[in-house]
């Protein structure tokens, strides 16, 4: 029997959920907006349509208002174009429930049927506008999400699209009336005279009678909608995307102090490019980031499993205001089994975290023999180890090793979300643990004898739980052995019993694929999982966590519907890095940022693994 503790449900903990058990989903969304959107989308390819072939319905009132004067021909053309692209860019938002998106759409649909009734004349056209339209006002309460966060990038990404788009429509609005084409152009012509049209001016390609005006206004509408919507979205007022505040950090550090030791993903929650919601009584938050209008949570909720579902339900509600969809990556099976049961999501396992109980770490045996031999040679080969506290690094080594992991990083881009800190050496983190390689070379390297890094964050008060690790591409390989080992051996010293290694995405299924009497199904699944593996190293980060003989623990997807698992997976790959939408600049343009370092991926054993 569950009773309310300082306004929040609270219950006994959860056990471990039954693998085969598929837990409820939770209540689809309302089919109106999603209809509408589709149906505002049709209509835009309608009035698409009706400005590009304005002969492919004849009608005795088309012949009609050809000879009348002041036809409104050219100019209905150039409106029922600007309408429709601008409703096919819309259903997007419409289907979200964006508000933005309804008062657009409720303005540009009159327009778009005045457009279909003078210049194609049709009635039926402007009837389906009109009938959308009162549907949209008798639903408008359905369209009340808010907006998503946004940048300036957005404005560069409508120009691209936009322009490649224009280009395309254009040269169909021109290949179109061949019968009244003058001469016979050729494909440069006709891209030639698009590019003209789109900027205001008259190209090399001639018609006969009004057409040329008609082709003409349409070209300009083209060009005028990339440029206003362009100019939109690069002056409107920045909704940058939310970050963590000095107070909100403050709050979370008191609960990891009193909780951290639950989850070993709970201090990655202190990422500064996360935002928070927190319960009530403010005994527990959950850290998330929106990308690609999925609200992405990581690991399990920070403080009192009591007041859980208290925080939950905060982020669904902010989930639910903004309409994005709900997510949770990397949850152990109790935040797994606490999501699920507090707002009928579904879960899905993704893999397991490998753990070392320091303990029962040994060198020793046959079952550690090829990392036993890797770390004599190399330690034979002139290399040392220091396993140290931020804290206890002076300030110039300290910048040393932040330059070093930046240059040593195996991509531009950056990556990391639900497992990393993102930044190495802050003040705040004094009890990190950092363990560094050396090497004294006759031509001292940039960092001196510096070779490789591994960064640790607490994991409570007797735990630590592997950020990043980067090496001199130079050294020998086995640097992570290494320091991993080094860090194993050093934990009693610093009273750390327990050491998170990386995340091994489908271990399982890895696992049981490559042993005898595995079924066609799973050795296929193991099959494309290995394939797969070229690009994001899947099988090798498994088979290096594994050469340190960890305990496996489960880790968990939470998501909304099997549809939404597409849009979630390309969220999760832009949040890590594996998906970047954005342009960075060149490396050799970026400042370095001595008090702000880069993010880094969790375990981004890079090239390391294969090079070992």
């Amino acid at each position: 029997m569950s009773v309310r503790i300082d306004g929040e449900k609270s219950g006994q903990v959860p056990g471990r959920p039954s693998r085969a058990r598929r837990l409820p989903r939770g209540p689809r969304p309302e089919a109106v907006p999603v209809l509408t959107g589709r149906a505002c989308a049709l209509v835009g390819v309608l009035d698409i349509a009706a400005g590009v072939f304005p002969r492919f319905r004849h009608s005795r009132m088309h012949a009609l208002a050809e000879v009348l004067p002041g036809s409104f021909g050219p100019f209905a053309a150039a409106l029922s174009l600007s309408a429709g692209v601008l409703l096919l860019l819309l259903g997007h938002g419409l289907k979200r429930h964006k508000r933005r998106a309804w008062r657009a759409a409720v303005a540009l649909l009159p327009a778009g049927a005045v457009a279909q009734f003078l210049y194609r004349h049709s009635l039926i056209g402007m009837f389906i506008s009109l009938v959308l339209f009162t549907v949209l006002l008798c639903y408008r309460r359905e369209f009340a999400a808010l907006p998503d966060p946004r940048s300036r990038w957005w404005a560069l990404a409508n120009f691209v699209l936009m322009s490649a788009g224009s280009l395309a429509l254009g040269l169909v609005i021109v290949s179109v009336h061949p019968d009244r084409t003058i001469g016979d152009p050729s494909l440069a012509d006709r891209l030639t005279h698009v590019v003209y049209g789109l900027f205001g001016f008259e190209g090399p390609v001639d018609y006969r009678g009004s057409t040329s005006w008609t082709v003409a206004f349409s070209l300009g509408a083209l060009g005028w909608l990339t440029a206003v919507t362009t100019s939109y979205l690069a002056f409107r007022p920045e909704h940058p995307a939310a970050r963590l505040t000095e107070e909100d950090e403050s709050r979370l550090r008191a609960l990891l102090e009193r909780h951290g030791r639950r989850d070993s993903l709970g201090h990655f929650a202190l990422r500064r490019d996360k935002a928070v919601v927190f319960s009530p009584s403010g005994k527990a938050a959950v850290t998330y980031r929106v990308v690609s209008g999925v609200m992405l949570a990581s690991g399990d909720p920070i403080g009192d499993v009591e007041a859980w579902p208290g925080a939950i339900e905060r982020f669904m509600d902010v989930a639910k205001a903004h309409s994005w969809a709900p997510a949770v990556m990397g949850c152990s099976e109790t935040g797994g089994e606490v999501w699920t049961r507090e707002t009928g999501l579904d879960a899905l396992e993704l893999g397991d975290e490998a753990v070392v109980d320091v303990a029962d770490f040994s060198l020793a045996g046959r079952a550690m023999r090829n990392v036993r031999q890797m770390v004599k040679r190399i330690e034979r080969a002139g290399y040392e180890t220091r396993v140290r506290r931020v804290r206890d690094l002076g300030d110039a080594e300290l910048e040393r090793i932040r330059r070093a992991a930046e240059d040593w990083r195996g991509t531009d881009t950056e990556r990391g979300f639900s497992m990393a800190l993102g930044r190495i050496g802050d003040p705040s983190d004094g009890d990190c643990l950092i363990a560094t390689a050396h090497k004294q070379d006759e031509v001292p390297g940039p960092y001196g004898d510096l070779k490789a890094i591994l960064h640790f964050v607490p994991w409570g008060q007797d735990g630590a739980s592997l950020d990043l690790m980067r090496r001199d591409r130079s050294a020998d390989p086995g640097m992570n052995e290494l320091l991993i080992v080094a860090a194993l051996q050093a934990a009693p010293r610093f009273g750390i019993t327990r050491v998170s290694l990386n995340f091994a995405m489908f271990r399982s299924a890895l696992a049981r694929g490559e042993k005898i009497g595995a079924g066609p199904v799973l050795r296929a699944w193991r099959g494309l999982l290995v394939f797969l593996s070229r690009w994001f190293q899947i099988e090798s980060l498994y088979k290096f966590n594994a050469k340190f003989q960890p305990r496996w623990e489960p880790r968990f997807l939470v998501y909304r519907a099997s549809a939404d698992l597409p849009r979630i997976g390309f969220a999760a790959m832009q949040a890590e890095g594996f998906v970047n939408l954005a342009l960075p600049l060149p490396r050799f343009l970026r400042g370095r940022r001595a008090t702000t370092p880069r993010p880094c991926g969790h375990a981004a054993v890079e090239h390391d693994v294969r090079a070992a």
